[in-house]
């Protein structure tokens, strides 16, 4: 199957830019410089009514200087395929800048073959739509880095984490070689995190919560695919860590053992969806 090539800068795109903790207005005159997220819900920004759920991408601003942007436009359910068909890329590019860097993060639904709206293939399709990624970041001058699947909590009867997205991060890998693009692998970092961390303390990074310790979650909930704030932060320091093409790291939170839930910010709203 053959993508048609589509615009990478629509004119006229308009529509406000879903911020990592607030709505954020397209850039203007005296541009700071702007990490964009393209992604799904295990980088989405979370609103109150959903804490303690975040996304890697909501936690970025955590270990970057105050100067630095982030502008979340991760989604929940979303593809590479779907996430541009639904307008999501047009927007970043309409809005992206000299200098920016657009982190580009699918695999999850990728993986969902049968849904005509989102699956892709590993090696063909997959691959063609985050072309798009690249191509529309660098016809903007702004700086692509392709960035894994996070991996799931999925342990063998022994305590060993083992992979679950298949060939998706060896597709991505492969287009980074090819297309000369930096790469942060965060399947293979966070399989590692989950082995020294072990099936037990991943439960305090994944959204496992018991019944009554969150209004939200009443009855309790055991998702071992999104997160809780400990593990988005977790997460958001292994992609600043090794995302050396990220502007305004700051290495002094980097450095930091420990950081609290409290610093995340959940908006009162969830940041738009289309």
């Amino acid at each position: 199957m053959q993508i048609q090539r589509r615009t990478l800068l629509r004119a006229g795109v308009g529509g406000a830019i879903a911020g990592a903790l607030t709505l954020a207005e397209p850039a203007l005159a005296g541009h700071r410089p702007t990490v964009f997220v393209a992604g799904d819900s295990t980088a989405a920004t979370y609103a109150v009514a959903d804490h303690p759920r975040a996304g890697w991408g909501q936690a970025l601003p955590v270990f970057l200087h105050r100067h630095v942007r982030v502008v979340n436009e991760a989604l929940s359910g979303a593809s590479s395929k779907s996430f541009a068909d639904l307008g999501r890329l047009d927007r970043i590019l309409a809005a992206i800048r000299p200098g920016d860097v657009l982190l580009v993060s699918f695999g999850h639904n990728d993986q969902k073959t049968t849904d005509p709206a989102r699956g892709t293939l590993p090696w063909t399709t997959f691959q063609e739509y985050l072309r798009l990624y690249v191509d529309g970041a660098r016809t903007a001058g702004a700086r692509p880095i392709l960035v894994t699947p996070v991996e799931r909590r999925r342990f063998t009867a022994d305590g060993t984490p083992y992979p679950s997205h298949g060939e998706y991060p060896d597709a991505m890998r492969a287009l980074a070689e090819a297309t000369r693009t930096p790469l942060i692998d965060l399947t293979a970092l966070s399989l590692q995190r989950w082995g020294a961390l072990g099936p037990e303390a991943t439960k305090e990074e994944f959204l496992w919560l018991e019944a009554g310790e969150s209004v939200n979650h009443p009855d309790g909930v055991q998702d071992n695919t999104h997160f809780q704030a400990h593990g988005a932060i977790e997460v958001a320091r292994l992609v600043v860590a090794h995302g050396r093409g990220i502007p305004g790291r700051d290495r002094r939170a980097l450095r930091r053992t420990a950081i609290p839930d409290d610093v995340l910010r959940w908006p009162t709203t969830r940041p738009a969806e289309s």
